[in-house]
């Protein structure tokens, strides 16, 4: 992954948080990890001018947060014309056949359930990495 990729963790669940990130280090991967405990602070983050401006992101989204949906940060993320493009990945304990099809339908990327199976974890974000390093946001006036 290119250097420049942050990787936005939203996920309230410290334990599992910290084994997201342990796991995307033994992936080799040194990308700066933002993490937020609830949606409202990631939103915040997300849509601040700072991260508007120097993209690309990858999104590690949890679906059952304490102050909102995670599939409601994934709408607002998908119709935003400059975040529209990060990939997301939904991290959740969900894996209501409905829930999966309608996070497709809003544009995820990619839909894991946990307890994860790190190997295709770590295989999808290293995939979305490549993804990353060469898509090139365009500018937006």
């Amino acid at each position: 992954m290119s250097a420049s990729v942050k990787i936005v963790m939203v996920e309230d669940d410290l334990g599992h948080a910290k084994l997201i990130e342990k796991n995307i280090r033994r992936a080799n991967i040194a990308n700066e990890i933002v993490h937020f405990a609830d949606g409202g602070a990631a939103l915040d983050f997300l849509f601040s001018e700072e991260v508007r401006q120097n993209g690309p992101l990858l999104i590690l989204l949890d679906l059952n947060l304490p102050d909102m949906s995670g599939t409601d940060i994934l709408a607002r993320v998908k119709s935003d014309e400059r975040l529209h493009r990060a990939p997301v990945v939904v991290l959740t304990t969900t894996d209501d056949k409905l829930e999966i099809q309608r996070c497709y339908d809003l544009g995820c990327n990619v839909y894991i359930t946990k307890p994860v199976d790190y190997e295709s974890f770590a295989g999808a974000i290293r995939q979305l990495g490549l993804f990353l390093s060469v898509m090139q946001a365009p500018e937006i006036e």
